[in-house]
């Protein structure tokens, strides 16, 4: 029986990977995915003998520069796990050989993740990139889709990929990844309401917590936020209410504006940020003060109300420090105004 453990290596030059393409086995979990080279170990061998052994018989070289960046724990339907010893090697002696595995081809980094990737690669190959120090990664896969990943101990955020009509692709990506690629995917926005006495409207608007990875510190939508891998657009606002807010609303509250696609491109942090949307918008009628509700922290810093033409005339002469769109606020008044109201 073969040990559960293995190794995996992207052996680096000329800012190329050398990309083994898994064609050759018919039962092979791997069967046409691209991967790096490696196997399982062998009795009483160390990672770095696997490894070692591995790449000379995969492609007859002597691997002379290595580095061990991590353990990714993988497990696909049927196939036993396997917990594998992932390495890069930026120095090797040697001729290349033929693999009877599959076809080996050198591929510019900047090309990798365009190739047929296991979705979890793709994370692992950022976090490589990125230099993170020696991590732990958990992959778990139905039927090829990607359906849990804990980095460290600590679950990632998995979102469906979108069509422009909101219906999801059948892909699952990790949200750091969506946000680098700008991938549609998908978020409801509730906004929270309220009449006031001279007929117009005001809304709720959140200001993000200091320590968001995007838009820290900007006024938002009373509460939005991403729908989770498998999850529901109205589910998802009326959870998101729960936790940013503390507001036990039921769905049959909101009422539903329409579906609303949003691009937005920036940096933070040093890091380039798309966003690309497809959001339901909601509204959610309430007078509640904002000592009545329960922030979270770490998304929101405070609320306030605010007039929706106050609101516009802060974006107008920019003193309203925000990342909201306008065309969404003119689904509201749209629809406040069609209700036979002043907003």
């Amino acid at each position: 029986m073969k040990s559960c453990l293995t190794t995996l290596c992207y052996i680096e030059k000329d800012d190329c990977y050398l990309m083994l393409h898994r064609i050759v086995k018919k039962n092979d979990v791997n069967k046409d995915k691209w991967i790096g080279i490696g196997g399982h170990f062998e009795h009483g061998e160390s990672p770095e003998e696997c490894l070692l052994r591995e790449a000379v018989e995969e492609t007859g070289l002597i691997l002379t520069s290595y580095r061990f960046r991590g353990i990714v724990t993988f497990i696909a339907d049927d196939y036993p796990p396997e917990y594998m010893c992932l390495f890069t090697a930026d120095a090797f002696e040697g001729e290349m050989i033929s693999c009877d595995e599959g076809v080996l081809e050198w591929v510019p980094k900047r090309d990798v993740e365009q190739l047929n990737l296991w979705e979890g690669d793709h994370i692992f190959l950022n976090l490589m990139r990125e230099e993170r120090p020696f991590f732990s990664l958990k992959l778990r896969y139905e039927n090829n889709v990607l359906k849990e990943a804990v980095l460290d101990g600590q679950a990632m955020e998995l979102i469906d990929i979108r069509n422009p009509d909101g219906t999801v692709t059948g892909r699952v990506r990790e949200r750091t990844l969506v946000h680098r690629d700008g991938d549609l995917h998908g978020t409801s926005h509730v906004w929270i309401y309220r009449k006031r006495a001279d007929q117009t409207f005001d809304l709720l608007l959140q200001k993000r917590a200091a320590g968001k990875d995007a838009f820290p510190g900007c006024y938002d939508i009373s509460s939005a936020g991403h729908i989770p891998a498998g999850d529901e657009y109205a589910r998802s606002a009326v959870r998101e209410l729960g936790e940013e807010l503390g507001i036990d609303a039921d769905i049959k509250d909101l009422h539903f504006l329409g579906m609303y696609e949003s691009w937005a491109e920036r940096e933070f942090y040093g890091r380039p940020f798309r966003n690309h949307e497809i959001s339901a918008v909601y509204l959610l009628e309430s007078d509640l003060k904002p000592d009545q509700l329960s922030l979270q922290e770490e998304e929101v810093e405070q609320v306030v109300w605010m007039n929706i033409r106050d609101i516009r005339r802060g974006i107008e002469d920019h003193t309203l420090e925000h990342c909201i769109f306008t065309d969404e606020l003119d689904m509201l008044e749209k629809y406040l105004n069609s209700s036979g109201r002043k907003a």
